[in-house]
């Protein structure tokens, strides 16, 4: 992203949970990492592909995590002039 464009990281990681009501996964070795992506909207797309693929099992989650948030705590508090 040279562009200038802000970079706002995501990652996409998924797995099989041990009570739908929860987000505990059921075994964290076998929780798929997706992918990172430089924003939010790429990062959807990644999500939506991923839980249309495992529609089937109820007990599959995928999940976005707003890495920018983690590393940035204050970032989106930071007025954009």
């Amino acid at each position: 992203m040279s562009d200038g464009a802000q970079q706002l990281l995501h990652l996409v990681i998924g797995g099989e949970l041990t009570d739908l009501k929860g987000n505990t996964f059921k075994d964290l070795d076998q929780v798929e990492i997706v992918g990172v992506y430089p924003n939010y909207a790429s990062a959807f797309v990644a999500w939506k592909s991923k839980a249309q693929m495992t529609v089937d099992n109820a007990h599959m989650r995928y999940f976005i995590v707003h890495l920018h948030r983690l590393l940035d705590p204050g970032q989106d508090a930071k007025p954009t002039s």
